[in-house]
């Protein structure tokens, strides 16, 4: 059938993520410093100690990235010395002075002419588990809707959230490609779910799964081609 939705995932094949959580992590941390001096230096090991304890004690946040963030820093705070307003108050505007950072990256430069090429032929959303928003980065026009795990509260692999974007997209399985890097919460994840998949492979690794993707892609300048071609074979 032909297709009229391309769902794309973001961290990773839209841009390269880990050098900017690096800079936002050491952005949050100076942040902290300057306006929570009780915290000191706190090790990160004693983040993850408090991450697992909120995570035991509210499993429902495991998909809620943004949410279990703000939950960590409001704990941290509030036992290094804080009063809970103080504490509640801090934790906002930290999460958001992270938040911030972690959207000073640099988008592949394939990235706009792409989506301005498939735009006018398809139906483009975005499925992403991360908590990077396509507004704030200048991209939404590009996109019928951005569908992030927090909003549903599961994440990729899981086919809900695929099902949820073929709602959002009025597309069916058979007419919906979605793009990403990771093999098993983008291809494998969108294949369950009775999408095909197209593995974005940059740096040319090793497929290892034992199902392969339905294609994979280099750049993303190769993808309108690609799926002009398989149009072509379904019309």
């Amino acid at each position: 059938m032909t297709i009229q939705l391309i769902t794309f995932d973001l961290d990773d094949t839209l841009w390269d993520t880990a050098p900017v959580i690096v800079t936002a992590e050491a952005v949050l941390r100076e942040w902290l410093s300057l306006n929570a001096p009780n915290l000191g230096a706190l090790p990160v090991e004693h983040l993850w100690e408090i991450r697992e304890r909120v995570l035991s004690a509210e499993p429902e946040l495991k998909h809620r990235i943004s949410a279990l963030r703000r939950r960590v820093l409001f704990h941290a705070l509030q036992e290094a010395g804080y009063p809970h307003g103080e504490a509640s108050d801090l934790a906002d505007q930290s999460f958001e002075v992270f938040l911030h950072a972690r959207h000073q990256l640099d988008i592949f430069p394939d990235v706009q002419p792409t989506l301005e090429i498939l735009a006018n032929h398809y139906a483009l959303g975005v499925v992403t588990n991360g908590n990077a928003d396509v507004r704030r980065l200048g991209l939404a026009d590009y996109f019928k809707f951005a569908l992030c795990a927090e909003d549903i509260g599961v994440a990729k692999p899981d086919a809900r959230l695929f099902h949820e974007a073929l709602h959002r997209g009025e597309a069916t399985a058979e007419t919906a490609v979605h793009i990403g890097d990771h093999p098993g919460d983008d291809i494998a994840g969108a294949q369950q779910a009775g999408l095909r998949a197209i593995w974005f492979n940059p740096a040319g690794k090793v497929w290892e799964a034992e199902r392969l993707p339905d294609a994979e892609i280099r750049s993303l300048t190769e993808l309108p081609a690609l799926l002009a071609v398989w149009n072509k074979t379904h019309a």
